[in-house]
């Protein structure tokens, strides 16, 4: 007879028997040895030898850092690329005409701060002080020379009342030539009395001035005599402080202060226009995306410049800005009366054509022309 099948109510490993398959999680397997818990130690009970860990080497520190820079760089081509196409462009700025200087060695920019009003509202107007003037004038304007050799930039103020000769107007303020003709005759009215073949041209306006400003956090500028200017909306201690983007245009506009106002404001213009560019350079603000995208998008908003000036003529700028360049104002002495100004401020011919030819020569201006300035 066969042998006795299993007996019920016995145990389930006596019903399958010692022949039968075990069972792992729900499925047979083969084999009657028991089966092992999970765990670390060996049969004899000792603990299980541990895996060695992976040690770093030093191709693989090199090899990601070489995919770190190769991330950053296409990024960073990509910012440069992006910033290019936002650029806003003006045709004919610097277009050709009968008599205009030759092309000489560096760089020259034409650098315009003017009072359009453009993009800001009734409230902002009244904030900032600004007015409701109609048109649109320059408020400031410098030429930045850049030189070819390893000498430091120039960057000259030209005075926005100073009396020359506009082509096709006559004799009047240098910041009429913009109300007259725009950018382009500006370009042209500089070129004519100085000589000096413009390069370059890049202006901005009221709003885009504050945004620029409060993009990089503010800058620091050392104020040289208290300042209480109602219709600037400016109210200024001594000494050195961090302005607002709304300090900073009405410390720039104010003038109150000095004995020769236009004098002093334009080296507030000049001053205020390093250290902006200086912050906006500093690795503090260029290697932090949450500065230095919000200052790229109020940047490429705020200027206008000619057609042919592209992102990497700005970096060129912001380069030379960057290099503490030497500051001055055309020297001047006197005033002279326009038909359609009254009163403007005459140029030291002697002093102003040796420190133009300087420029055109690429090379330093003498000194005795910086102290005239």
């Amino acid at each position: 007879m066969g042998s006795p099948g299993p007996q019920p109510g016995a145990p389930e490993d006596q019903q399958r028997g010692a022949g039968s398959r075990s069972r792992v999680y729900g499925r047979q397997r083969s084999g009657q040895s028991p089966v092992k818990p999970f765990g670390s130690r060996s049969d004899s009970g000792e603990p299980a030898p541990r895996r060695p860990r992976r040690k770093i080497s030093w191709k693989m520190v090199v090899g990601g850092l070489a995919g770190l820079l190769v991330l950053l760089l296409v990024a960073a081509i990509g910012m440069f690329f992006w910033i290019d196409s936002r650029l806003a462009g003006i045709d004919g700025v610097l277009d050709d005409y009968e008599g205009r200087p030759g092309d000489t060695p560096g760089t020259n920019w034409l650098l315009v701060g003017s009072d359009s009003r453009k993009g800001l509202s009734a409230a902002q107007r009244k904030k900032l002080a600004t007015g409701r003037a109609a048109g649109q004038r320059t408020d400031s304007m410098m030429l930045l020379h850049i030189p070819e050799g390893g000498d430091k930039p120039t960057l000259v103020s030209l005075p926005r009342d100073s009396a020359v000769t506009i082509p096709g107007r006559g004799r009047d303020k240098l910041n009429s030539a913009y109300a007259l003709g725009g950018p382009k005759l500006l370009v042209r009215t500089v070129e004519t009395v100085t000589g000096v073949h413009v390069d370059n041209y890049m202006e901005i306006g009221f709003a885009g001035f504050v945004d620029i400003v409060d993009a990089v956090g503010g800058v620091e500028i050392n104020v040289r005599a208290a300042v209480n200017d109602p219709k600037a909306g400016l109210k200024l201690k001594k000494g050195p402080q961090v302005l607002t983007g709304s300090q900073a245009l009405g410390y720039v506009r104010t003038r109150k202060g000095g004995a020769l106002p236009d004098f002093e404001r334009t080296k507030r213009q000049r001053q205020f226009l390093g250290a902006v560019v200086k912050k906006a350079a500093s690795p503090g603000v260029l290697l932090n995306p949450f500065t230095a995208i919000p200052l790229a998008m109020s940047a490429t908003d705020a200027v206008e410049v000619d057609s042919g000036t592209g992102a990497f003529n700005m970096l060129s700028l912001g380069l030379a800005m960057g290099d503490s360049p030497v500051t001055t104002v055309v020297p001047f002495g006197g005033n002279e009366t326009v038909a359609g100004g009254g009163a403007a401020v005459k140029w030291d011919r002697t002093k102003a054509l040796a420190l133009f030819n300087a420029l055109k020569e690429d090379k330093p201006v003498p000194k005795d022309i910086l102290d005239a300035g």
